[in-house]
């Protein structure tokens, strides 16, 4: 038992499909890892806790590690209180609600995100616009290959979310990985992260092998 793998979930950023993690790279024979798909929300209101319990559920393995991207790292860490996972990482995200920009706060308080209907962003072109900090022929050539989810009501669902999460203090067991050019999450407004100099929001995808590397040497840490 003890060669046994350790498994590791992912959940990729919002409207991304899991081969965002396509780069990074986990020695085989050290552990197990399992891509979760977006599901798509049983309601316009489904509540944010009922949603991580059904994604939870996916989960096969007792104990597992949980790495979410964006709003996959909100995701992963309500996931974490179905479950009892041995890390939760999370990678260009936030901890707490107080992480939130003061652009991101403005457009939550005077609900502009309602100006950018998911109906807009069914057309990548301009779903591009998300993609801040990279070329804009770099940004539409990333978002067209993995921005995928395109369900109107999980897209609305999923900014309302991302904007009204109402964590109030970090998370215990949490492990924040975060570029210092984030322009989604800026990093002025994050504490207590491992910082990765030049990484934009979609580092996961040109940053992943220094990404990969902080990921398993904090899990050797464990053992």
């Amino acid at each position: 038992m003890e060669n046994q793998k350790t498994p590791i979930y992912f959940v990729p950023g919002l409207a991304a499909s899991p081969e965002i993690f396509e780069f990074l790279q986990f020695p085989a024979d050290e552990f197990e890892l399992h891509f979760l798909e977006w599901l798509i929300p049983l309601s316009p209101h489904e509540p944010l806790e009922a949603y991580a319990k059904r994604m939870s559920d996916l989960v096969i393995d007792e104990n597992p590690v949980l790495i979410g991207v964006s709003f996959g790292g909100i995701i992963v860490q309500e996931m974490s209180k179905h479950l009892h996972p041995k890390k939760t990482i999370i990678i260009s995200s936030e901890k707490s609600h107080h992480e939130l920009s003061k652009a991101l706060k403005f457009i939550q308080k005077l609900k502009i995100y309602k100006l950018f209907p998911s109906k807009i962003i069914e057309n990548i072109e301009t779903f591009s616009f998300l993609a801040v900090g990279e070329t804009s022929k770099t940004r539409l050539k990333l978002y067209k290959k993995y921005f995928t989810v395109r369900d109107r009501m999980y897209l609305d669902w999923s900014i309302y979310n991302v904007l009204h999460w109402q964590q109030n203090k970090p998370l215990e067991n949490v492990l924040h990985i975060h570029g210092t050019d984030d322009a989604i999450f800026p990093s002025k407004y994050i504490k207590n992260f491992i910082p990765v100099e030049k990484g934009t929001h979609v580092m996961v995808i040109n940053k992943a092998k220094t990404i990969s590397k902080i990921i398993i040497d904090s899990l050797k840490m464990l053992k």
